[in-house]
């Protein structure tokens, strides 16, 4: 089974996606699954990840209304607070709905770099085990240090870096992101999704090779058995269409054998996010 480990829907609303930006204006219209679905099918793959793009409760249990109604639809990232004294609740009730595989929240952009390390955040990211949850971390490249630290605190958490934090490709910089997203990869409760790339890219003007640097590093560091390829759709929009985008990490993966690149293509994200069928 062939899996898409991330992306997103959202009915667009001005007042919640206050992140779309002017230039972004590709982005503000509804985005829901009967578009995605052809797309996928194109692709030749079977199902996704949908994860959250709003920080508010109601985006949870509307991603886990699309995944009833879309069997393709195969986990939910959902948003609970893990900084509220009521987080527990919130993860009981969420957790009984069988496509909810784990958590996330916009790290990126908090103010506080060392927003990860506040008492109240990891006393929520330690609830996530009893009720087998996974935690996405979506950060920049400064933020790399600070997240060996947390999952240091947790080894028995699975962790995974979403668009692999994010490094500047359009200025081609490497260092720090390379020595820093080595040492998060030492821990072995983390995986990377290779998603986000053409969207750090000059938009629609960049060319293929000024990827492979950066992939390189990721597949050198995590190993293939710890990747999962991921769109980003639909914000890979503002950069490439689906399929040009996904086309970027298979033809990375052709040095690969074929059951290796299986695995990167959704062996791997079925296995972290505990997908069964």
């Amino acid at each position: 089974m062939r899996l898409d480990a991330h992306q997103h829907f959202w009915k667009y609303n001005p007042a919640q996606h206050v992140w779309m930006t002017d230039d972004m204006a590709v982005l503000r219209r509804d985005y829901l699954p009967d578009e995605l679905q052809p797309l996928l099918r194109a692709a030749g793959f079977d199902g996704t990840i949908a994860v959250q793009a709003r920080q508010m409760i109601e985006e949870t249990e509307w991603l886990l209304q699309l995944a009833g109604e879309h069997d393709y639809i195969q986990g939910v990232v959902g948003w609970v607070d893990l900084q509220s004294p009521s987080v527990r609740t919130q993860l009981e009730k969420f957790s009984r709905h069988p496509k909810l595989v784990g958590v996330r929240h916009v790290v990126h952009d908090e103010p506080d770099d060392d927003f990860m390390l506040r008492p109240e955040f990891r006393r929520g990211i330690g609830q996530l085990p009893e009720f087998d949850l996974t935690y996405d971390l979506l950060l920049f490249p400064k933020h790399l240090p600070v997240a060996a630290k947390l999952v240091a605190e947790f080894p028995q958490q699975r962790f995974v870096l979403d668009h692999i934090a994010k490094p500047a490709i359009r200025d081609g910089l490497v260092s720090p992101w390379r020595e820093d997203l080595r040492r998060l990869a030492e821990f072995p409760n983390v995986c990377c999704k290779l998603s986000g790339l053409v969207t750090e890219a000059p938009w629609k003007q960049w060319r293929p090779e000024q990827f492979h640097p950066y992939l390189e590093v990721v597949l050198s560091a995590f190993g293939p058995e710890r990747v999962m390829i991921g769109s980003d759709w639909p914000v890979c929009t503002l950069s490439a269409d689906y399929t040009t985008t996904m086309n970027i990490v298979f033809h990375h993966l052709r040095q690969y054998p074929a059951a290796v690149r299986e695995q990167a293509l959704g062996g791997n994200c079925a296995r972290f996010y505990g997908i069964k069928n």
